[in-house]
């Protein structure tokens, strides 16, 4: 077995061990340099002696600080690093990369549904709304009638959906945070993906009212229906009676929007109706290598394109501010940046946590050492493209281009907010593996190494772990990731986690009080 290591950067003194199984102690590289222990696969190597204290870099970044001398040759793990501390937010950099603008990528378009905002979806579904987590039994038991009963007299209609979440009551809705999850759930009602069909299922007591979740002219009609108040079924009204009576009025009103739905068809659209929603979880150290790289390539190309490409995950990018600020199109927009840093700074403080929290037992195992090292391979996804707007969570993206949508790191929390952002299409990248998926917009996964693609092969859309063999390179992967994006949204192809409907929760953030 020929010993394969990747090194990120020629000033970095590690590289990583690309071979299936790693490499055993006694291993000559070729560079001539032994190996003196076994280096999982993923792991970094010591390419020099590092003394105590000495700078441990990759991406010719330090990720860490030797807590004791580590000889050339050496396995280098997280025990034997202290991770550095976290990048004032002061002094930074703003607005002073200038790249030369790249030319337009025209002639690339999809199959999509135009809807009356002029947002355009690539699904067409039926989302029910619920207000609180107390009607959810209620509104599962009805969807499963209405995929069973009307779903099949609509074939133009992709699914149902009931969005689901555990908000709505027993919280403090009056605080400041409360903002965020309602105007969360109430975005994802106006997801492109729903066709502006908005129907609503409610308890009837509890804090979050419908009226509240979505006020008048917070949905846009055509002109006929502006004057429609909003579909509720309330399951307390006095006209139900008995648990039956409730599904059956869930099922009547879904038959209006399946009919108006039904009428949609697909329409050739620019590939700058693409709202994109770039994601890594499960990352391991091949993730800033192979597959977000890839990630980062092709929206590189969707910006060219005029799409919009949200990246995500505050303390997967926290450790590198300095890079996003530097690429801000304007200083505003890298004061908006720092801003929802500041504000996560002191959201983890408040529970006596900091960004080191966020990596896993996986990570760790993938040859992550800390947050540091995955920051710097996470925020290659968003490409080299200048970062022309910040979403803050819940809010609504309004803009084109790259733009920075904060939210927490968590997959599917994450995954939530860019739905609320008006994601229509999601780009997910895994390392050791994960089979993550949304029933409200379509996940097309990414493998970063060959051994997870190999083993889960109905599960991985893209095997991006060629490019650390040498067999495809990242521009390759990535222009293959972005004719499969045009593929998917045009309903051409279906992702794995759509055939398999793999489909996570829906998890709001809620940084608010629960009472």
């Amino acid at each position: 077995m020929k010993p394969l290591t990747i090194l990120m950067d020629e000033r970095d003194n590690v590289a990583i061990v690309a071979n299936d199984g790693g490499l055993p102690a006694g291993t000559v590289l070729a560079s001539g340099l032994v190996l003196v222990d076994k280096v999982p696969q993923a792991h970094k190597v010591a390419l020099v002696d590092i003394p105590e204290g000495g700078a441990v870099r990759r991406y010719n970044v330090p990720i860490g600080y030797a807590l004791k001398p580590i000889p050339a040759g050496s396995w280098v793990h997280e025990r034997l690093l202290r991770m550095p501390e976290a990048r004032e937010l002061e002094g930074l950099p703003i607005a002073t990369v200038k790249p030369e603008p790249q030319p337009a990528l025209e002639g690339y378009s999809f199959e999509g549904y135009v809807n009356p905002d002029g947002s355009v979806g690539t699904r067409n579904i039926l989302a029910i709304t619920q207000t609180v987590q107390c009607v959810a039994g209620v509104t599962e038991f009805a969807v499963q009638r209405i995929k069973a009963e009307l779903l099949p007299k609509y074939p133009n209609v992709d699914d149902v959906v009931a969005l689901e979440h555990g908000y709505g009551c027993g919280v403090a809705i009056d605080a400041p945070d409360a903002i965020i999850p309602i105007r969360t759930l109430r975005n994802i009602s106006l997801n492109p993906n729903f066709g502006g069909e908005v129907m609503v299922v409610s308890l009837g007591c509890e804090k979050l009212q419908p009226e509240r979740l979505l006020p008048p002219g917070s949905i846009e009609l055509k002109d006929e229906r502006k004057d429609e108040a909003l579909d509720v079924v309330c399951l307390q009204d006095e006209a139900h009676v008995g648990f039956m009576s409730m599904v059956d009025s869930i099922v009547r009103q879904a038959e209006v929007h399946l009919k108006r739905l039904n009428a949609r068809r697909r329409q050739t659209v620019p590939a700058s109706a693409l709202v994109v929603g770039v994601q890594c979880g499960g990352s391991d150290a091949f993730s800033g290598v192979t597959a977000n790289p890839a990630v980062g390539f092709c929206t590189d190309l969707l910006v060219r394109a005029g799409a919009t490409v949200m990246f995500s995950e505050v303390t997967e990018v926290r450790d590198g501010i300095d890079q996003l600020t530097s690429r801000a199109t304007t200083p505003e927009v890298a004061e908006a940046m720092i801003r929802e840093m500041a504000w996560y700074d002191a959201y983890l403080k408040r529970g006596s946590a900091d960004r080191s929290a966020n990596t896993t037992p996986g990570n760790k195992k993938g040859g992550l050492s800390n947050i540091v090292e995955k920051a710097m391979g996470s925020i290659v996804k968003s490409g080299s493209s200048p970062i022309s707007g910040v979403v803050s969570p819940g809010e609504k993206a309004t803009q084109k281009g790259l733009l920075y949508a904060a939210t927490p790191a968590s997959d599917f929390i994450c995954g939530t907010l860019q739905l609320a952002a008006g994601m229509n299409l999601h780009v997910f990248t895994t390392g050791r593996g994960t089979p993550y998926g949304l029933a409200e917009c379509p996940v097309i996964k990414v493998a970063t190494r060959d051994d997870l693609a190999r083993r889960w092969h109905d599960l991985m859309d893209i095997n991006a772990g060629t490019i650390a063999t040498g067999e495809k390179t990242i521009a390759d992967v990535g222009w293959e990731m972005f004719r499969l994006m045009l593929d998917v949204a045009s309903g051409r192809k279906k992702t794995w986690a759509e055939q398999w409907k793999l489909h996570n929760a829906l998890v709001l953030f809620n940084p608010a009080p629960v009472t």
